[in-house]
């Protein structure tokens, strides 16, 4: 092993970080929304019914309870989401993704793609990720 823990993990770490930044960067100029904004409606449109637990949401997209909430407040204050609570438990709280945010999500995805391929041609020009962008590639 490597003093990062593991053989080429320092490549990986690298390469998400030059990918995360060139998603981040196209959504908010061309849409005004985070990334992190995006990931949350992608895994609410594809949830049934367009609605998550606030802790399956945090666990969909990689955040903390808190994070989430700060989130889904944004999203609410965008019209991109509303709460909902269960109803066989009142203290279980939902967010569903509204007609809007499904619009800005379908809007923002060819985005989200482009930015996507576009970052991983950048990324397979430099011979210390290449490998890693040729694996994730079909």
């Amino acid at each position: 092993m490597d003093a990062a823990g593991a053989p080429g993990w320092d490549q990986v770490v690298t390469l998400h970080g030059r990918v995360e930044h060139a998603l981040a960067r196209a959504l908010q100029e061309h849409h005004r929304l985070g990334l992190s904004d995006f990931r949350a409606l992608c895994a609410l449109e594809a949830a049934d019914e367009g609605e998550l637990r606030m802790q399956e949401l945090a666990d969909a997209i990689g955040l903390n309870q808190s994070s989430v909430t700060r989130l889904v407040a944004r999203l609410e204050s965008a019209g991109l989401t509303r709460r909902a609570h269960c109803p066989k438990d009142r203290r279980g709280v939902y967010t569903v993704i509204t007609d809007t945010g499904r619009l800005v999500r379908a809007e923002a995805g060819p985005t989200y793609d482009g930015a996507l391929h576009a970052a991983l041609d950048d990324a397979a020009a430099d011979t210390a990720v290449a490998p890693l962008v040729a694996a994730l590639r079909p």
